[in-house]
């Protein structure tokens, strides 16, 4: 009898020291993902830094930028209008929209428990161009002064498809899967409206309308990059507070989530409209941004795990690392020609995108 208490005791010991042996482990490792986080914040803001200075401009190199922005030398007229009047509110759209698109995109693959989900998964994108070809092709628009019908319609649409999600969100037998496939035919449907007015455009409109699809941080000026800013910082605290629910979604599925108190359709509800919200302030003046809100939650992953409190903020910053990281390559490259971020997202991203997905794996013969 005493034996055998001993031996249970013993056990319970070994138990009690594996159980904390775990939790050290986890301490450790959550420490040094934060640390992670945290370096790679900084080098996105030395890289911000470093794209101020980097352009075509004869007038401002690098040095002389660095300078100026330390306030080490006083700058002309020219030098301030290039620094705080081009440059800041392009870098700006850069990391506020790369942090905004690379956020839904995690919400997004979270909540539905897809990888391959991104911000324009759900239609939204289709609906901005769509209201974008009506404003260009037809006139038609919510706005009467010409310089924001095309973001005014864009976003408009936008709405639409949102609207269009709450309505999916309030039927009972609803799916994750069925929020994907609704967006697929809304995709269809208005790349269908889009390519009828496409074919009976002018010349100039087929230019504004493509040039329009490609995405370019150019065309918000400072007061819409602080008021777009703005509005997702505000939003930003929303999509961390559901990182705990999407915890409980990806561990066991909607079967675990309800068991720990968790409503999965109210809770997809909510986080879609929040993406699709998010996304939709951005590419209104943008145009339209892919591949960051797919790719930048793939490699946050590498870094940090599957636990949505370090994965959200983890693929912000990572999304305004890439976006800001492109959009200075599109405008350095060639320059003075610059090249559309959308376009350069793609051609950076999607190689480095695939290789990741590959590594490691092997190649089956």
């Amino acid at each position: 009898m005493i034996l055998i208490c001993v031996a249970n005791s013993f056990v319970n010991l070994l138990g009690v020291d594996y159980i904390d042996s775990i939790s050290q482990r986890h301490v450790e490792s959550s420490k040094f993902q934060i640390f992670l986080i945290l370096a790679l914040s900084v080098v996105t803001f030395l890289f911000a830094i470093f794209a101020m200075g980097s352009g075509s401009s004869s007038n401002l190199d690098l040095y002389s930028t660095m300078k100026i922005i330390f306030g080490l030398e006083p700058a002309s007229e020219l030098q301030s209008a290039i620094i705080w009047e081009l440059r800041f509110p392009r870098i700006l759209m850069a990391i506020i929209g790369g942090a905004g698109l690379a956020t839904s995109g995690a919400l997004m693959q979270g909540c539905l428990g897809n990888p391959l989900v991104s911000p324009l998964t759900l239609g939204v994108a289709s609906g901005a161009a769509l209201g974008a070809a009506f404003a260009i092709v037809l006139g038609v628009s919510v706005a009467s002064n010409s310089d924001i019908a095309i973001v005014a319609n864009a976003f408009l649409f936008s709405l639409i498809v949102v609207a269009i999600i709450i309505q999916l969100g309030n039927m009972r037998s609803i799916s994750s899967e069925s929020y994907i496939l609704v967006g697929i035919a809304i995709t269809f449907i208005a790349g269908a409206i889009v390519s009828t007015m496409q074919y009976f455009a002018t010349d100039a409109q087929l230019s504004q309308l493509a040039h329009w699809s490609f995405g370019s941080l150019s065309r918000p000026d400072l007061v819409d990059t602080m008021w777009i800013t703005v509005a997702l910082i505000s939003l930003m605290p929303s999509a961390l507070k559901w990182s705990w629910d999407l915890n409980a979604l990806s561990l066991g599925g909607d079967d675990f989530a309800i068991s720990t108190g968790v409503d999965p359709a109210s809770t997809r509800k909510k986080i879609l409209i929040l993406s699709a919200l998010m996304t939709s302030i951005i590419i209104a003046f943008t145009g339209l941004i892919g591949f960051v809100g797919l790719a930048a939650p793939h490699m946050s992953r590498l870094i940090v795990g599957n636990d949505y409190r370090k994965l959200i903020p983890c693929s912000a910053i990572f999304g305004s690392l890439l976006t800001l990281f492109a959009d200075t390559i599109g405008r350095t490259l060639f320059a003075p020609i610059i090249i559309p971020v959308g376009i350069m997202l793609s051609i950076i991203g999607g190689p480095f995108f695939m290789y990741l997905l590959l590594k490691d794996k092997g190649v089956k013969s």
